[in-house]
């Protein structure tokens, strides 16, 4: 019988959830329109600021591990503990918590991914640089290309290293990320940041 996936090691989980790219999907915007769809109906309204499809599947030309990120920027009214019990009580299990962020996944199993994978990034206000890096490479098909082949670079040596295949990115998602900001640093937020819902 597997072991629970609180009982793993990091070694293990890292063994049963490789780093595994694939390429575009076209159903990851009707995932990500369906699970907003019930976190809505499930988290207070007045508690969150916005709701977004954030990562390589919400741009949507580029390779990507088939999970689907989620973004929650909630008010500074928000009472993170509530939100944290709705979202364990959705089937979401709590991977990270800080003062400032917590970071939730759904579709990890003993046997390993489940047919949808999420992974949900819990924020305080103004926490979304996510939002400038998807708009810009959306925007930039050349930055996309890039950043899928460094990500296509990287698979293979940190196939059971995800903090090492994120710390490898690093460098170049801040790049594009200040880039971004500087080139709208006088445009509302508002009107920078897309709507990708669908």
């Amino acid at each position: 019988m597997p072991k629970d996936l609180a009982e793993m090691t990091l070694e293990e989980l890292w063994q049963r959830f490789p780093i595994e790219l694939v390429p575009p999907r076209p159903e990851w915007p009707m995932m990500y329109a369906d699970e907003s769809a019930g976190l809505k109906n499930r988290l207070p309204a007045d508690w969150i600021v916005r709701m977004e499809h954030i990562g390589s599947t919400a741009v949507g030309t580029i390779w990507a591990k088939p999970i689907v990120d989620i973004l929650v920027e909630t008010t500074g009214e928000t009472d993170w503990e509530v939100l944290k019990t709705i979202l364990l009580d959705a089937g979401y299990l709590c991977m990270s918590q800080s003062e400032n962020r917590m970071s939730f996944n759904k579709g990890y199993t003993p046997q390993g991914f489940a047919p949808s994978v999420f992974h949900l990034h819990l924020r305080r206000p103004g926490d979304h640089d996510e939002l400038f890096f998807r708009d810009y490479l959306i925007d930039h098909p050349e930055a996309a290309q890039a950043y899928q082949q460094l990500k296509l670079r990287l698979a293979g040596p940190y196939r059971f290293d995800r903090d090492g295949y994120t710390a490898a990115k690093t460098e170049m998602i801040q790049k594009y990320t200040q880039i971004a900001k500087m080139e709208n640093q006088d445009r509302p937020m508002q009107k920078f940041i897309k709507n990708k819902e669908k």
